[in-house]
């Protein structure tokens, strides 16, 4: 059987996709050189690691909506799901390095984009583990085919300012929420009854309101700037 192992080399951002996508480099090395990689269907998946890192208190007010209350992440955070991707590995002899596309959501409703945008700097500490098949065999021998176990893994730690560039050159100067329709329906009729231009305008009064009732004790008043 094949031997296969899985190690992160770098980050960078895909310009040119239809939407936001991350390019994992990715070197694929094989261990057991008397036997030929004729090609991988290769599966990851990507869970974040919370516990990993350290947070600093505006960090800890961000994400705890996310986690807990502000500065009450006791046990802390456990991992969790980020995204499922996969990748077809063409063949090679003793290794290769290939892109794994990553597409990303900005959809806050989603727990990974809720961390990444409440990390103000630093990195994001990962565990990619991978699975699938591996066509194999010797130089004249007949083909093989092998399932990767989900043991194989790689850690990496995407600096989270990657991230904010992507979704900066996707989504300049914006941000998406999706609404269910009888919340979509009340602010369109607020926006309709003070005829305002624009659903930003009309957020942007409500918002207002809301902060001028806060007290300015109230931390939740107080977000960081766009």
């Amino acid at each position: 059987m094949v031997d296969l192992d899985f190690v992160m080399q770098g980050v960078k951002v895909e310009r040119f996709a239809a939407a936001p996508t991350l390019l994992f480099a990715l070197q694929v090395a094989n261990r057991t050189p008397a036997l030929l990689v004729h090609a991988v269907m290769l599966n990851c998946q990507i869970r974040i690691e919370p516990a990993r890192r350290l947070y600093s208190a505006l960090e800890h007010e961000q994400l705890s909506d996310l986690f807990s209350e502000p500065g009450g992440w006791s046990p802390p955070p456990p991992s969790f799901l980020w995204t499922r991707c996969g990748v077809v590995v063409p063949a090679f002899e003793r290794e290769c390095v290939i892109d794994l596309p990553v597409p990303c959501s900005y959809d806050f409703n989603i727990a990974a984009t809720r961390y990444f945008y409440g990390v103000d700097d630093g990195e994001v500490p990962l565990n990619l583990l991978f699975n699938g098949s591996v066509f194999y065999g010797e130089a004249d021998g007949i083909p093989q085919i092998g399932q990767i176990a989900w043991s194989r893994e790689s850690a990496y730690r995407l600096p989270i300012r990657v991230w904010r560039d992507m979704m900066e050159h996707y989504y300049p100067r914006s941000a998406w929420l999706c609404l269910r329709r009888e919340v979509f329906d009340q602010l369109h009729r607020y926006k309709r009854k003070r005829g305002l231009p624009s659903y930003e305008r009309a957020l942007e009064e409500l918002v207002s309101d809301k902060l001028a009732q806060a007290s300015p004790a109230d931390p939740s008043a107080i977000r960081r700037p766009n």
